[in-house]
């Protein structure tokens, strides 16, 4: 499942990253992150107040498809306190890592599900004893759980997110091949330059085509010019 980090959109088209940061500072949290599931297109789209080491980390392991506090969320209808998830060897494994990064494993995943059979889902941490968590969560849950929904309603009606989903998540890797192909060179001539196989060429190339929609390679370097991925040569 591949993740679209709408943080790392110009700043004008962030006022979401503004909101949970006042979240965390009015509730008492740590970090907070949104999470929107798309089933059709296979991809995470969100916020989070995370450092950018541990996001970095977090996408390049691939923790998106088995992060027990996006999964049991997003198969629930009530808030997920992460001590559900502590006998989880998944949930340890995620956040082994993230304690790494200073990020704790007490934490509340808030489930929303909107009218069009999308899911969002609000999660909060805060690295404090498990007295302090329940006296927190017992005060801020509904507050938490109202913030859940506003936040997945104007993140849903926002043109931040119909923009985003409608350009396809290619990876650095496709683009760069993509863009080399524009310039006229042959598969063997980008692997050349890229230090890797036609063969590995290939598969890239055919990854873009399946996520641009596209049947042939030509049509897939027009359609990533038309969207502004690549620039013409």
């Amino acid at each position: 499942m591949n993740v679209l980090d709408l943080g790392q959109l110009p700043p004008n088209d962030q006022p979401f990253d503004k909101f949970l940061v006042q979240l965390c500072d009015r509730l008492g949290f740590d970090y907070a992150a949104y999470a929107g599931m798309n089933p059709i297109q296979g991809s995470i789209h969100g916020y989070v107040t995370y450092p950018d080491a541990w996001k970095k980390h977090y996408v390049a392991r691939s923790f998106q498809n088995i992060d027990p506090t996006l999964t049991m969320a997003g198969r629930s209808i009530a808030p997920v306190d992460w001590r559900r998830l502590e006998r989880d060897t998944r949930f340890d494994r995620v956040f082994r890592d993230a304690g790494d990064f200073g990020i704790a494993d007490r934490g509340m995943t808030v489930p929303v599900r909107g009218p069009f059979g999308e899911i969002g889902m609000l999660s909060v941490t805060r690295d404090c004893t498990l007295q302090e968590w329940e006296m927190l969560t017992r005060e801020v849950i509904g507050d938490l759980q109202s913030a859940a929904v506003h936040l997945h309603d104007t993140v849903m009606r926002s043109d931040v997110l119909s923009r985003t989903l409608r350009h396809p998540a290619l990876s650095a890797r496709e683009v760069e091949i993509l863009q080399w192909t524009a310039a006229g060179k042959s598969q063997q001539d980008v692997g050349d330059i890229l230090s890797i196989s036609s063969r590995t060429v290939e598969v890239h190339l055919r990854s873009a085509r399946s996520k641009l929609c596209a049947l042939t390679t030509a049509q897939a370097v027009g359609r990533a010019i038309g969207l502004g991925l690549i620039t013409p040569l």
